[in-house]
């Protein structure tokens, strides 16, 4: 089994999900979860957490499936590549859904060849701009979205958590 490192920062959660948000996370990385939660000054009445694990390359995509799609909840998970696999970052936020982006080695965002011939002749049939299209596929309408909550989050402490193999 290959392992990696990665990083799942709770943006925003109101209080009532923060043990749900302990119990999804737990689940994925088969044991108990106790985050330090910290008010978030972004948004009244809601908590922010980071926590830095070390587990199986997959667990950043296993930890945004379990925690996808719950109300007022605003997340980032990173895994760093390893030898045998790509970086991944999912983003999510509450108007926006899901983003994921496949990254490189030093963090950059690597999109597919496809994906930008498919935003250049979407551009060339007057769908969609180009602009548009590539601040999309680099994931920037939640950059602009999560940016506030990540300020809010400077200085808050990280806890590590490691797989006993």
């Amino acid at each position: 089994m290959s392992t990696t490192r990665g990083v799942l920062y709770v943006h925003s959660a109101p209080s009532a999900l923060c043990p749900h948000i302990e119990w999804a996370v737990g689940g994925v990385l088969g044991m108990p979860v106790d985050l330090a939660w910290s008010a978030q000054p972004a948004e009244r009445g809601s908590y922010r957490a980071e926590l830095s694990w070390s587990h199986a390359v997959g667990t950043a995509a296993r930890l945004a499936s379990a925690l996808k799609g719950w109300d007022r909840l605003r997340f980032e998970v990173t895994e760093e590549p390893t030898a045998s696999s790509e970086g991944e970052r999912y983003s999510c936020t509450p108007t926006l859904g899901v983003f994921h982006a496949i990254t490189g080695l030093h963090g950059d965002i690597m999109i597919p060849e496809d994906r930008i011939k498919h935003a250049v002749v979407t551009d060339a049939l007057g769908r969609r701009p180009l602009l548009e299209s590539l601040d999309a596929l680099l994931g920037r309408p939640w950059d602009d979205e999560l940016e506030v909550f990540r300020h809010a989050g400077e200085g808050a402490p990280v806890r590590w958590l490691h797989q006993v193999v």
